[in-house]
């Protein structure tokens, strides 16, 4: 079999967005089932491993993470994600009040 259908892998570039895609998706299904708490802390978690991936992965394996420059997407995902955790964890009520 030759052209475009031999090899049908995911391309090695695609991981880190595919791993944080992943965990976004999952949050978003544990908001729509209710969870919003659980999704929202999932999500800022999403934002918090595109930073690390960002960090140590290549540049040129860093995919659809890399949109700016490196230091600039650091600060962005990182303080996005503890902003987004640190509001899922503080507010009031909700299934992880005790």
């Amino acid at each position: 079999m030759t052209g475009r259908f031999r090899d049908r892998r995911l391309p090695s570039v695609h991981l880190p967005f595919t791993a944080v895609a992943l965990v976004a998706l999952s949050g978003f299904l544990r908001v729509a089932m209710q969870h919003w708490r659980e999704g929202a802390t999932l999500l800022g978690g999403a934002f918090l491993l595109a930073a690390v991936l960002r960090a140590v992965v290549p540049p040129e394996q860093a995919g659809l993470l890399a949109i700016r420059s490196r230091a600039v997407d650091l600060l962005l995902y990182t303080g996005m994600g503890l902003l987004i955790v640190f509001v899922a964890v503080t507010i009031k009520g909700g299934p992880l009040a005790t």
